[in-house]
């Protein structure tokens, strides 16, 4: 009967030698590695929770974001307030600027109304004393006149010469416009009216009434004639003239409101006349 076999278990080369073997683990040397397995196991765990509490520190930075935004927030908000109070400055300064240029002005226009009512009631003064004092002429003058126009009633325009020229220049007149300094050809005042009639036959009159009183020879109104010259006021101050046209009338630049118009002289007695023809 044969033996069984007994496998070989080939060796190595080396270990024959003691130096040569794999040391047997035993139990201190175990055990000491689990010891430095623990420890390093520790230490990984210390390094953990450093590393966790470390990476807890942002979540801290970032729970305090909202007191920065809060803070930041307050600070928008005064500022806003400041803008729009400042805003509210502007504003009310614009209206009281606006109420002080409005109230210059209205002072002005104030001012201006007080002056135009006081020149008018100036010249309504002047007008009223000039009435006053033509009144007191027409008075003295009235019995002068009632005889004159009972002794020119009959006294007819010539038919011709320069006395018939004026005349008929000055009829032709009738109907236009008084305007105060105007010297035709569609208005006139009084003394314009008739320094244009009396051109028209070469004579050179003066442009105003106080002059043309004085220009020629004096007549009294009694002898008064066809183209004469008619005047109220004194000799050289009057403010007033017109023309003699016979049958107690003459034609002058009235007011206004007549115009140039014909009038009996009687309703308007004169003061003086002067004769330049």
């Amino acid at each position: 009967m044969r033996e069984p076999l007994v496998p070989l278990v080939p060796m190595s080369h080396t270990a024959h030698i003691r130096s040569h073997r794999k040391p047997r683990r035993n139990a201190p040397s175990l055990a000491m590695r689990a010891g430095v397995a623990g420890g390093v196991l520790s230490t990984l765990a210390v390094a953990a929770a450093a590393g966790s509490a470390s990476a807890a520190e942002p979540v801290t930075q970032t729970m305090e974001l909202p007191t920065l935004t809060a803070d930041l927030a307050t600070q928008v908000a005064q500022s806003a307030d400041a803008t729009q109070q400042t805003a509210a400055n502007y504003e009310l300064q614009a209206e009281r600027d606006a109420a002080a240029a409005k109230a210059a002005k209205q002072a002005k226009a104030d001012l201006a109304d007080a002056k135009q009512k006081a020149e008018v009631k100036q010249k309504a003064e002047a007008a009223r004393k000039a009435a006053a004092a033509e009144a007191v002429s027409r008075s003295s003058a009235r019995t002068v006149l009632s005889t004159s126009a009972s002794t020119s009633t009959n006294v007819a325009a010539p038919a011709s010469g320069s006395v018939a020229t004026v005349i008929a220049f000055l009829k032709a007149q009738v109907g236009d416009a008084y305007v105060m300094g105007g010297t035709g050809p569609n208005a006139w005042d009084c003394s314009g009216l008739v320094q244009a009639a009396f051109k028209q036959v070469g004579v050179d009159l003066p442009r105003v009434s106080q002059d043309q009183s004085v220009s020629g020879t004096p007549v009294s109104l009694s002898n008064v004639q066809v183209g004469d010259i008619l005047y109220w006021g004194s000799a050289g101050s009057a403010y007033h003239v017109g023309v003699y046209i016979g049958n107690g009338q003459y034609l002058d630049a009235a007011n206004p409101g007549k115009g140039v118009v014909i009038q009996d002289l009687s309703g308007y007695p004169a003061t003086g006349a002067v004769r330049v023809l």
